[in-house]
């Protein structure tokens, strides 16, 4: 294909494209479709941007999106299915004419639900199950001018911290085929890093935006509790602990969509902290110094922190000093602050209660009992377990959680944010943490694949994955920042500054044919 000047100055610019950037791509020639190599370097806002300036239409945008998306799901199984009839209905009745117009999108296959559409949440006793409302930010989605085209594979109703079912299949990290991309929004982080669409939405109830995006490469901020609304039915996820937005390219493009997403709507029984000024205008912004509290492990268990996640840690805390903050390792410290090991049992109880509500009401819906072999092994234990929680115990969790906020509080009236990894390992092989084995295998895995992503679920503050580091083998290890409850301003603008110092975007999978 013929290389314009204009294109190639974009093509290097986008390269590092960041928080606050500007670069524009224009055309040569209306005709001259985008090449994958084109659509994949460029983030939302400038997809947005060409739509707005006529250099591509919404229409080539979905038909770039939907060739990339077949040619490379077969590896990378991250697709639960398309809405290719709905997505080309919405372009030709006219989108609105919202930030992210003509944007492909993707929704992850639980917890944005849409209207007339399956939702089958990688599970057999959903496979029939279509929606029979929009979500509230699916509507806000819409309003945006995004295409929503295709749904994005889960671990059975989100349980898992990998994306493997037994409906659905396995997910696979477009880095490294053989590992996981993470969970429970698996199926957003690979297609986003595997160039099928700039960003996609991601549910977040222990760490489900951040694992993944650490797994994938990618930026993924979780809100503050009830930043974006789980309406119209229903206002909390998981008794409060789950969040909704996305996992992103870029950090302008997260701050964006937050802006179009957050805010409560009619109903909500509470919603974070007023936010008035624009996200995405917060991030042109340089931060102030900030007080950074370094913790390198949340005990119990006392699990080891793998050595390059480790390193990564360090280097962004070096990183973070050159740029003129002040780091202070907490670690010690920081248990003194929280009952961790209560912790977790209180969020086993809100996630299986949760868990067996969901299934009961599908059942109701069906009008029969459970049948056998519907849920995997590990699902169906935890719903029977479930049965034996008393109401008590939720609403002792509940106040858990409510004391765990006031600490969190009590500890962040000296530092601005928190520093830990976002996994204590890089990406685990298939088939380590699954729902077809023991339910203590799970735990196990949980807890040494993930122990640093619970505690912004228990205390409701925002916490987000950059992706500044590398495993040796190429593989994306993200780095964790937490926030104060309703400030992802100063996140953000954390996160746009590191973006700047430390570009990510010029990493990319490369998706090896499996033998």
């Amino acid at each position: 294909m013929r290389e314009r000047l204009s294109r190639r100055k974009f093509l290097q610019q986008s390269a590092a494209v960041s928080a606050v950037s500007t670069a524009t791509f224009h055309r040569a020639s209306a005709s001259e479709a985008l090449t994958f190599d084109e659509y994949e370097r460029m983030d939302a806002t400038s997809l947005a941007e060409l739509v707005r300036g006529k250099e591509v239409t919404a229409s080539e945008l979905l038909d770039t999106a939907l060739a990339k998306a077949r040619a490379v799901n077969p590896s990378i199984n991250a697709i639960a299915g398309y809405m290719e009839e709905a997505a080309r209905r919405s372009i030709s009745e006219g989108l609105p004419d919202g930030p992210f117009k003509g944007v492909p999108f993707l929704l992850k296959d639980l917890s944005f639900p849409m209207k007339e559409t399956p939702a089958c949440y990688g599970s057999k006793l959903f496979r029939d199950h279509v929606s029979d409302h929009d979500a509230t930010v699916v509507k806000r989605y819409r309003r945006a001018g995004l295409v929503l085209f295709a749904r994005t594979t889960v671990p059975e109703l989100g349980l898992l911290p990998t994306t493997e079912s037994t409906f659905s299949g396995i997910t696979r990290n477009p880095y490294d085929l053989d590992r996981t991309a993470g969970g429970s929004s698996g199926g957003s982080a690979a297609a986003v890093a595997a160039g099928i669409a700039p960003m996609a939405s991601a549910s977040d109830g222990g760490g489900s935006i951040r694992i993944p995006a650490s797994c994938c490469g990618l930026f993924g901020l979780k809100p503050s509790r009830s930043r974006i609304p789980i309406g119209p039915q229903g206002f909390e996820g998981w008794g409060g602990l789950a969040t909704l937005h996305a996992v992103t390219r870029s950090v302008r493009d997260s701050a964006a969509l937050l802006d179009l997403s957050a805010g409560p709507s009619p109903g909500d029984a509470y919603h974070s902290p007023y936010q008035t000024d624009s996200y995405a205008e917060s991030i042109r912004k340089e931060p102030k110094k900030l007080r950074v509290a370094m913790v390198l492990s949340m005990p119990p268990p006392n699990n080891e922190l793998d050595p390059e996640c480790l390193l990564a840690v360090n280097e962004t805390a070096k990183l973070l000093e050159s740029l003129g903050h002040n780091v202070l390792d907490q670690t010690d410290s920081f248990g003194e602050f929280f009952d961790f090991a209560r912790l977790r049992e209180s969020h086993g109880i809100l996630v299986l209660v949760a868990l067996r509500r969901k299934i009961l009401k599908r059942l109701r819906q069906l009008g029969r009992d459970l049948n056998v072999g519907e849920l995997e092994p590990v699902t169906k234990y935890y719903f029977d377990v479930a049965a034996n929680y008393t109401g008590v115990q939720v609403e002792d969790a509940r106040a858990l959680f409510f004391d765990a906020g006031r600490s969190m509080s009590s500890f962040m009236e000296n530092f601005d944010v928190i520093l830990t990894p976002s996994l204590a390992t890089p990406p685990v092989k298939h088939g380590k943490i699954t729902l077809t084995g023991m339910a203590q295998d799970v735990i196990d895995g949980l807890d040494a694949f993930t122990p640093y992503s619970g505690l912004s679920n228990w205390t409701g503050q925002p916490a987000m994955s950059v992706p500044l580091a590398q495993s040796k083998e190429g593989l994306p290890i993200g780095v964790q920042f937490m926030g104060r409850f309703g400030d992802e301003v100063t996140l953000l603008q954390l996160a746009a500054q590191l973006e700047r110092a430390q570009p990510w975007q010029q990493r990319r999978p490369s998706l090896g044919a499996r033998p």
